[in-house]
């Protein structure tokens, strides 16, 4: 099969779909690979790194577009992408479809096959291939909101961790799963408090055997949020419902209430960000302030270490690209359960019940779909 790796244009997104050893990898078993110039650099790999396990450089995305069977993104394709997304084509990256209509409309009238990393599983319903990025973002979220804290960024002014004789600083991060866990992580580390909110009672006893005392551990239908969003510094968004919107768990009477200079971190914001003030904003421009709180809404956090991000990212990625390339879409899908719940479109059909519901299209089964 005929690999495509276009540069990602996102603004500030310097992650590559294949590092050159998964291209070595892909070019042992037969296959071909085109790399646009340059289109790794920013992760820390050279065209010459490319070309040294086999890939062709390809000047223009186009070319690329134009003739790759498969093309292996990070992150969504914008609007000039989205017009060079051929019939059958197969698009395997990062979508959060429900978030983008505008980006859904497009990929059904290119009638391509688009494949979503974030909704592919595992045999425990997990999320594989987004759990990497959700650990880089949850570790991001803590360091990005010690930062806006301080006074230059317009924060109330806080070290996170305290000093001698000062308390340190509350973060309460909602959502106990991939993002959260990762984030308590770093907050212990700078020695903040920290109160972990979730529904599950599992979960919640999972983290406590993990980090002990280090964390508050509160059950979300037993606690009044409004007064924990009051107490804190620090807010982490941190929920997940898979391939959906993100539900809106703090509203702007909430972010009303906190203190003068607080943070919002908004990991959450790829699908939707489940804060009412919450936009999405970039690297570039990172912050904004309503009602005296800082926002912090990154779309691609794990994009400002694009190394980091693509090594892990790889790490998970380079089997079902594996499977692709050797069996072509439908076998892979039809064979492998887990893999079909990416599909998200296919052929001009929604393929994931999410997506169809949040922007009201009619759903297709994606066993039909293949068939």
């Amino acid at each position: 099969m005929l690999i495509g790796v276009p540069s990602e244009i996102k603004a500030q997104e310097l992650r590559v779909g294949l590092t050159p050893a998964s291209v070595q990898e892909l070019v042992n078993h037969g296959h071909q690979v085109l790399v646009q110039d340059q289109a790794g650099y920013g992760a820390g790999f050279e065209n010459s790194d490319y070309k040294n396990t086999g890939a062709k450089i390809i000047n223009e995305a186009s070319d690329i577009f134009n003739d790759a069977d498969l093309i292996v993104k990070v992150k969504e394709p914008l609007q000039n992408e989205i017009e060079m997304i051929r019939e059958n084509q197969i698009l395997f990256t990062y979508l959060h479809l429900a978030a983008a209509p505008e980006l859904t409309a497009g990929l059904i009238k290119s009638k391509a096959v688009c494949i979503a990393y974030e909704t592919v599983t595992d045999e425990n319903n997990r999320l594989p291939l987004l759990a990497p990025m959700s650990a880089v973002a949850g570790r991001m979220s803590i360091q990005a909101g010690a930062h806006s804290l301080e006074k230059t960024q317009n924060g109330r002014g806080l070290l996170l961790g305290g000093a001698p004789g000062v308390q340190p600083s509350n973060v309460l991060i909602l959502g106990g799963g991939v993002v959260g866990e990762n984030a308590t992580i770093i907050a212990i580390g700078m020695q903040a408090t920290v109160t972990v909110i979730d529904k599950s009672s599992q979960r919640l006893k999972e983290l406590h055997s993990k980090f002990g005392d280090s964390i508050i551990p509160l059950q979300s239908d037993e606690i009044d949020l409004k007064k924990q969003i009051q107490n804190c510094d620090l807010l982490i968004g941190g929920v997940l419902v898979p391939g959906a919107n993100a539900p809106k768990l703090v509203s702007k009477e909430m972010i009303s209430s906190m203190k003068r200079g607080a943070v919002v971190v908004d990991v959450a914001i790829d699908q939707g960000g489940c804060v009412e003030t919450s936009k999405p904003t970039t690297h570039a421009d990172p912050t904004y302030t309503i009602e005296g709180i800082v926002h912090y809404c990154v779309t691609n956090m794990p994009g400002g270490v694009p190394m980091t991000s693509t090594l892990a990212l790889n790490a998970v990625t380079l089997p079902f690209v594996l499977k692709l390339a050797q069996k072509g879409y439908a076998k892979a899908l039809a064979s492998d359960a887990n893999f079909l719940a990416g599909l998200n479109i296919c052929q001009g059909n929604v393929t994931y019940k999410a997506v169809a519901d949040d922007l009201n299209y009619e759903y297709i089964n994606a066993s039909s779909a293949i068939n």
